[in-house]
């Protein structure tokens, strides 16, 4: 298998499960992944919150680790890498209010790259207009926001994931087995026990 380059987009009060898997696994198995923030460097970091299920009508909130970019967002080139990665968790919030992170998630589309988005990462697919008459799965809370964009959402169990063309999406972390993958899948990663 050759290994891919993986662009992972992150930010502030990003989901810890989704950002520190993914990037952990997708190393372990040989690819390489640059995390990495608007207006901060490699070394910088970002934190992250812990969202869990506990029984109330939303998830819950709590501090999480800080996590190490190892790359400058000044730059990425999207022609650069194999794929991309969106965590959840509040980054992608505010993340699409950015120009060039938008820009960054049309290339990877445009290209039909490998995406693998998960929870409130659907918020970046659909304000960069990615989403129209594609399947997304997300955390339910982003529902009217992928209808909106012309997608359809896909009404899934928090452990699931689902696969349309390039786009790997699920509901939330605890869905990593079935979405990375699912992910894998799309990248073309074979692991042979």
């Amino acid at each position: 298998m050759a290994a891919k380059k993986i662009l992972m987009l992150v930010g502030d009060y990003v989901e810890d499960y989704e950002v520190m898997v993914p990037f952990q696994a997708l190393q372990m198995v040989g690819h390489v992944v640059h995390a990495v923030c608007p207006d901060k460097k490699a070394g910088q970091s970002v934190r992250t919150a812990i969202h869990d299920f506990e029984g109330d009508q939303t998830y819950s909130e709590k501090p999480g680790h800080n996590f190490a970019l190892n790359f400058d967002f000044a730059h990425v080139n999207a022609a650069d890498y194999d794929a991309l990665v969106i965590p959840g968790g509040r980054a992608p919030e505010y993340l699409r209010l950015n120009a060039r992170v938008l820009e960054l998630v049309q290339a990877f589309d445009q290209s039909a790259k490998p995406i693998a988005a998960v929870c409130h990462g659907a918020q970046l697919l659909a304000a960069a207009g990615v989403l129209e008459g594609r399947e997304c799965s997300a955390y339910p809370a982003c529902a009217p926001e992928v209808k909106l964009a012309g997608g359809r959402f896909i009404d899934i169990e928090v452990n699931q994931a689902h696969v349309q063309g390039n786009l790997a999406s699920a509901p939330a972390w605890p869905a990593h087995p079935a979405w990375l993958a699912g992910f894998l899948g799309l990248l073309g990663t074979q692991i042979i026990l």
